[in-house]
């Protein structure tokens, strides 16, 4: 399987990670002017399994480091596998969160506060993991804490848009809710992970037995999404965040591309979900988590510039926006030397 061979190239797929998952929520969108996003999330999670599979079967499967995929799957133990589905499903719940605090908020809002807010939790929750290889403390919490006043000046930002005298507090509750789950999954996933150990006899590096190689361990994320998807969208389907009821059957109503744009999310999200987990064996999960969640200064980018969220925003909201986008770009910075200082 490709391993990652040093930080240098972790970090460069991090920030690979960063512009797969602060564009993908462009394609919902793009489709969301005639397609509802909970029928468009059917399709994402879709793309995220079909993409998870051919990682697997291509970079998971070559080389001679490590196990291939059918290999690991031969040797898995259910203890990791159960940890990783868990962690598939926590996102899940998390990420059809984020999906409907976009089509509420718009992306310059809800990945800000929703992903920032993970973000800070991610980090935290991975940096004091047991055993986890540990970064300069000082620099990496410096960094997130830049990263969390940036997500306090877009909060602020927000609250200053016309529309949200109508809209309340709905799009920002979703989000905040959102963070919280986004902080815990990543670790489900992390720890179904086998390190790296020594080879008894040939002293040769080997992954530990029972767990998974990361590209199992995506795999099992992955359906962890698919299966939980049953249950979750379809009950917010039935009862959803806003608008009227959405019928189970009108996802075989909407045209190839309304389908193409979902699976296409999926696949560009699920790119920077294994370009991240790669990255962790060389640059600690706790940074790879969090460099990847500089998503949300991507996200706002796409929100502010393209889709001129802000455009109806009073005088004096553009500084905030520059202070935010500031705060994020100093905090990763932060983030990215913790690792060179530890």
């Amino acid at each position: 399987m490709f391993v990652v061979p040093n930080y240098p190239v972790a970090v460069v797929l991090c920030f690979i990670t960063m512009l797969c998952w602060g564009s993908w929520a462009n394609t919902q969108k793009l489709a969301g002017a005639r397609w509802r996003f909970e029928l468009f999330y059917w399709d994402y999670v879709l793309g995220v399994m079909l993409m998870a599979l051919v990682f697997a079967l291509t970079l998971g499967s070559m080389g001679t480091e490590g196990r291939s995929f059918l290999a690991d799957l031969q040797q898995a133990d259910a203890r990791w596998i159960g940890s990783a589905l868990v962690g598939g499903a926590v996102f899940n719940l998390a990420n059809i969160l984020l999906v409907a605090a976009i089509a509420i908020a718009g992306m310059s809002v809800a990945f800000p506060v929703g992903i920032g807010l993970a973000l800070v939790l991610g980090v935290l929750v991975n940096y004091f993991k047991p055993g986890a290889d540990r970064a300069n403390a000082v620099w990496l919490f410096v960094g997130v804490a830049l990263v969390l006043v940036a997500i306090i000046l877009d909060a602020i930002a927000y609250r200053r848009l016309p529309q949200q005298k109508q809209a309340g507090m709905k799009g920002i509750v979703l989000s905040v809710i959102c963070g919280v789950l986004m902080g815990f999954f990543y670790r489900f996933v992390a720890d179904a992970i086998a390190p790296w150990q020594k080879d008894a006899q040939s002293g040769a590096l080997v992954l530990e037995a029972g767990k998974l190689s990361p590209y199992t361990a995506v795999v099992f994320f992955s359906l962890g999404i698919l299966l939980s998807n049953f249950v979750i969208n379809t009950a917010i389907m039935l009862r959803p965040f806003v608008g009227d009821p959405v019928p189970l059957g009108a996802y075989f109503q909407g045209s190839a591309l309304d389908h193409l744009w979902g699976i296409v999310g999926g696949m560009i999200w699920q790119v920077g979900m294994t370009l991240s987990i790669l990255a962790g064996d060389k640059a600690t999960f706790a940074i790879s988590y969090g460099l990847g969640q500089g998503a949300t200064m991507v996200a706002a980018f796409w929100g502010v510039f393209i889709w001129r969220e802000f455009r109806e925003a009073p005088a004096g909201t553009g500084r905030l926006l520059a202070l935010m986008f500031a705060g994020y770009i100093v905090g990763l910075a932060l983030i990215i030397a913790a690792r060179v200082m530890g």
